[in-house]
């Protein structure tokens, strides 16, 4: 009977990707496995012919043969194909499923880790965060334990090699009729016992310690943005390289300033005779202070831009503007002559042509209740 093509049978393309077809087997594996199927002959037929497709096509000398001259070149005949017998077979589906089922996905010594990576919330001002600055912190991180030398065992005594796995750190585990890789659930994967722990580090082979680390903070950033310090985190294990080091940036409320991605916003507070007069006033940016020039008959909440005096960000771009938002205020505390004045005042703006806003909000009221009237 003809076999039929290897990549019909994962259901990938003939430019699949390594992790395609891998993912491809993993899926097709799952759901034909023997013991998933017990009693079930089409089943595991599907199951064999996907694992000899995968075995051949994972290979890279295999797949290009394969792919030059299709089934002989591989040698398939009959029965498993090209698998070199049961324990050939096995190791294709450990290469797979280890992870699964703990196992180190690979066929040597003990498994070796990436340690584990950290984050530090960085708190900085406005001032700080807009045009950037060199910060140094402290970061609570494991390093090799100074009494064992990270051995994890007591001084005078040596880890002796754990005789389950023989110091690889993994065993094989029959599932099914497969024998699968995974780590040694007594040493953990480390290939070693320790009967003496050291008790600084309680056999852990490492200890906490403050690292201090100096951090460049680029001009621009913003609350939510992350800076990466590559292999500052945790040490690995098994001599395994260090995780990386996440520092979050926050960035404190400012009395002054608020900040929407590349604008800054302010308010203004002003007097009633410059809103209506007109005049000049100074307002504060982050470069200093500048000249505003405010003109007659402003009215409360007008905003003003001031062009490029907002944030340049972090990705690039224009740098952004400041808007001065101008809020009238209503003067307290008035004297006698003062009221007077205003009363003075109040008496000539009556007729409502100094006040049009009012006069069409009194306009739009009458309306509203004629309208309900009706």
């Amino acid at each position: 009977m003809a076999k039929r093509d290897y990549y019909e049978v994962l259901g990938v393309s003939r430019d699949a990707s390594e992790a395609d077809i891998k993912k491809a087997y993993r899926r097709l594996a799952m759901k034909y496995h023997p013991d998933r199927n017990p009693g079930d002959e089409a089943a595991e037929d599907k199951f064999k012919e996907a694992s000899e497709a995968y075995e051949v096509l994972s290979d890279g000398e295999q797949r290009e043969a394969y792919d030059r001259f299709g089934h002989d070149a591989v040698g398939g005949q009959g029965g498993m194909g090209g698998f070199g017998g049961a324990s050939s077979f096995s190791d294709v589906f450990a290469d797979v499923f280890g992870d699964i089922f703990g196992g180190g996905g690979g066929r040597g010594g003990a498994r070796v880790h990436r340690g584990a990576d950290l984050q530090y919330n960085l708190e900085l001002d406005l001032e700080q965060a807009v045009r950037g600055d060199s910060v140094t912190i402290k970061v609570p991180t494991l390093v090799k334990c100074g009494d064992c030398s990270g051995s994890g065992a007591a001084k005078g005594s040596t880890p002796q090699t754990c005789s389950d796995c023989g110091g690889s750190g993994q065993i094989r585990v029959a599932q099914g009729f497969f024998s699968l890789q995974q780590t040694c659930p007594r040493c953990r994967g480390t290939g070693k016992m320790i009967s003496d722990p050291c008790r600084s580090c309680a056999g852990r082979g490492v200890q906490e310690e403050a690292k201090t680390l100096s951090v460049k903070i680029p001009p621009g950033v913003d609350n939510g943005d992350r800076i990466r310090l590559t292999g500052e985190g945790e040490a690995g294990p098994n001599g395994g390289p260090s995780g990386d080091l996440y520092v979050q940036v926050m960035v404190r409320e400012h009395p002054l300033f608020k900040r929407d991605g590349r604008h800054l916003f302010c308010e203004v507070p002003i007097s009633f005779p410059d809103a209506a007069l007109g005049g000049e006033l100074e307002v504060p940016t982050l470069d200093g202070r500048v000249k505003l020039k405010i003109p007659p008959e402003t009215q409360s909440g007008r905003a003003f831009r001031l062009r490029g005096k907002g944030v340049k960000p972090v990705r690039g771009g224009e740098v952004g503007d400041l808007l001065c938002r101008v809020v009238v205020e209503t003067p307290v505390k008035l004297t006698g002559e003062q009221k007077a004045l205003l009363e003075e005042l109040r008496a000539t703006l009556k007729g409502g042509e100094h006040a049009p806003k009012e006069k069409s909000w009194f306009a739009s009221v009458k309306d509203f209740f004629g309208d309900l009237a009706s």
